[in-house]
This record gives structure tokens, C-alpha cells and sequence, in this order.
């Protein structure tokens, strides 16, 4: 037995016509954007440090800058590598009242995860989220581009899905 809300198609109903509030093309439609996209709005500040700086300059600079992570470059601005609070963290539970005078090449992760301004933002996304980390550079043939968190990630595809939801009621009421 149908379901009382249940009405089953008259004579006259156009079977041509359809709606469809949501798709495989519009859920995945923001998996498209890249990171060029979300570099564009939030531009490409990078704030570095050198590897011989001292973590108590790094201190600062995340202090004054309200950022998570520095990345380490050379003279030249080549990458080095990248240091987030939770590395000086982990390092002063390490070395309790003796962190602050080390060099930043003694805790920097030289491994770095980068993206380029072409990648898709979900396999960004997914990748920080597989890594457990925040902060990605962008580097776009051998250059910094810029830097992008989590953070941004998420806010970027909030206001997408707010855009999307102001369109369709839009389409809805116009």
C-alpha cells in the first residue's frame, strides 16, 4: 500500500518535466575549485623565517601575525621546510625552560606537504585531514605561491554552499 502523501501521475502530468533539488553534478560541483580559487580571495601573503632564527622569534612572529605556522625558507625564498605551534609545543614539553633559545632547523618538519595552485580543494582537504596537519604551501614551479589552512578551506566552501543556497531560493521564488 502507498504511503497516504503518495499520487500517482494523472493524465495531463507532463512526464517530461522534472526537478531535482540535488545531483551528482551539484553536490560535487565544488570539488572543481582549486586552490588557485580560494588564493584568489584570500590572497598570497607567506610569512617565513630563516632555519638559524631562534623558536622565541618564531614565538613573536606567530604572535604578532595571529598565524599557526611559519614556513622556513633560504635566502633565495626556496622552501626548507614549515613550523606550527604544536612543534614548539611538543618540543617545550621535550625541553621544559630551554625551548625558546633553539633554531628553528632543530624542530622544523622538512618534509613538507605542498599543493599547487591547480589541485582540487577536496584532495587538499583530504590530504591535511590524512596528515593530521593544518597549513599547506603553495608552490607553483618551484615558487611559494602562498599558503592555505584548513581553516580557509572550510571557510571558502561555507560561503560556496551559502551562494548555492541563496541561488536556489532565488530560483525558487523568482
Amino acid at each position: 500500500m502507498a504511503p497516504s502523501s503518495y499520487q500517482p501521475p494523472t493524465r495531463g502530468d507532463k512526464a517530461e518535466t522534472s526537478t531535482r533539488s540535488q545531483s551528482v553534478d551539484s553536490n560535487l560541483s565544488h570539488s572543481q575549485t582549486t586552490v588557485a580559487k580560494l588564493l584568489e580571495g584570500k590572497g598570497n601573503a607567506v610569512f617565513s623565517v630563516r632555519p638559524n632564527d631562534t623558536i622565541h622569534s618564531v614565538v613573536n612572529t606567530l604572535k604578532e601575525k595571529k598565524i599557526g605556522a611559519v614556513l622556513v625558507t633560504d635566502q633565495n625564498g626556496a622552501l626548507q621546510g614549515i613550523l606550527s605551534e604544536r612543534d614548539i609545543v611538543r618540543r617545550m614539553a621535550d625541553t621544559p625552560g630551554q625551548t625558546l633559545p633553539q633554531s628553528v632547523e632543530d624542530l622544523m618538519t622538512r618534509e613538507v606537504k605542498t599543493c599547487a595552485p591547480d589541485d582540487p580543494l577536496n584532495d587538499v582537504l583530504k590530504t591535511m585531514t590524512e596528515g593530521r596537519f593544518r597549513h599547506m604551501p603553495v608552490l607553483a614551479d618551484g615558487a611559494l605561491r602562498g599558503v592555505i589552512t584548513i581553516g580557509d578551506v572550510v571557510h571558502f566552501r561555507l560561503k560556496e554552499l551559502e551562494y548555492e543556497a541563496l541561488r536556489m531560493k532565488q530560483m525558487i521564488v523568482g
